[in-house]
């Protein structure tokens, strides 16, 4: 634990450091977050702040965590009776959710630069809803990527990990899904990636509630004895941490889908090197309150014919229309948050 917590640290320095200059190269070229048009009204004045910071986060990750393979290799050369083990380790525990979180990554950066490139051009043309929409990918299409990621990620965990059990509470092995892990594993991800990609609408909230599950994945995984799992949560967590510097209210930085998407796939995926993924609605249960808000709203209003649920979904508008600050909505789900992921490592101890 103490060399994870150190990594984290030393992440969070690395990050914060050039999170300045990143602020201003994407003032400089324009790349701005625009506003729902049916969003809260005080969320107009964020217009223009800028977005895809996301990328502060997956740089310093994907830094640290190749020097510290290399650094492994040196080990290594000098202990080569190390080697089988070592790799075992390193394979199951930073390679494919550092590869799905750069995968997930350049989708949504992607996706970002798509919706920059749609606004300007309708900008120049004069269309002036152009200014408040956000249009990035179609959403077939973005599902499709997320699908077909999401099946090579479960194919690795499931023919060259072996990973293909749950960890169910007060049973002390794991279940075997047999091959339908691999749905399961596809539904994980996809869900996961979607669910912080929805919880990403107020200053700190996605960021804050990311880091609580991370570090509660980082402290199963140490407990579990995957000390290279949770030295990749606790570096991921000192990413997250630097980018709330820019990102607590009033933020100077949003996390754009390259953030959300690459964040939440790649918590599905440490979830499922655990085995404890049947907790993930648990420990991020903020990400499934928001989806489910969603969900059940779109599906009240077709029912009824145009009446709703909540007063605005996601979530955390809809208590902001109730009368919350901002700021009182991200603290109050940050403690939820805190609360879900203390009882999720208390129930992965069982």
């Amino acid at each position: 634990m103490a060399p994870s917590l150190a990594v984290g640290s030393l992440t969070f320095l690395f990050a914060i450091l050039w999170g300045g200059p990143l602020i201003k190269y994407l003032r400089g070229h324009g790349i701005g977050e625009q506003i729902r048009i049916d969003g809260p009204r005080s969320h107009k004045v964020k217009t223009g702040t800028p977005t895809m910071g996301g990328i502060m986060i997956i740089g310093p990750i994907v830094t640290i965590t190749l020097l510290l393979l290399l650094a492994d290799r040196a080990v290594l050369s000098l202990a080569p009776e190390l080697l089988s083990d070592l790799e075992r380790l390193i394979g199951r525990s930073i390679l494919l959710p550092l590869g799905i979180l750069v995968a997930y990554g350049t989708l949504g950066g992607l996706d970002d630069l798509a919706g920059i490139v749609r606004r300007r051009q309708a900008l120049q043309a004069k269309a002036e809803s152009a200014l408040v929409e956000k249009t990035g990918f179609v959403a077939r299409l973005k599902f499709a990527w997320q699908a077909a990621i999401a099946a090579v990620a479960a194919f690795i965990l499931y023919h060259l990990l072996g990973l293909r059990g749950v960890g169910v509470p007060t049973i002390p092995r794991f279940i075997d899904l047999g091959f339908w892990y691999i749905p399961a594993a596809i539904f994980i991800i996809v869900g996961s990636s979607n669910a912080i990609n929805l919880t990403d609408g107020l200053d700190g909230l996605a960021g804050g509630t990311s880091a609580i599950a991370f570090v509660a994945y980082g402290i199963i995984a140490y407990l579990q004895g995957q000390a290279y799992l949770a030295l990749f949560c606790f570096t991921v967590v000192g990413a997250v941490l630097a980018f709330l510097w820019f990102n607590a209210y009033p933020a100077q930085l949003f996390m754009g889908d390259v953030g959300s998407l690459a964040l939440g796939a790649t918590l599905g995926v440490v979830a499922l090197m655990t085995g404890q993924w049947l907790l993930l609605p648990i420990v991020a249960i903020v990400f499934v309150a928001e989806t489910m808000s969603v969900i059940m709203q779109v599906a009240y209003f077709k029912l009824t014919k145009g009446r709703r649920l909540f007063k605005m979904s996601p979530l955390h508008h809809h208590f902001e229309l109730l009368g919350w600050s901002e700021v009182q909505v991200v603290q109050r789900f940050w403690l939820v948050a805190m609360l879900a992921a203390m009882l999720g490592i208390a129930l992965a101890l069982i």
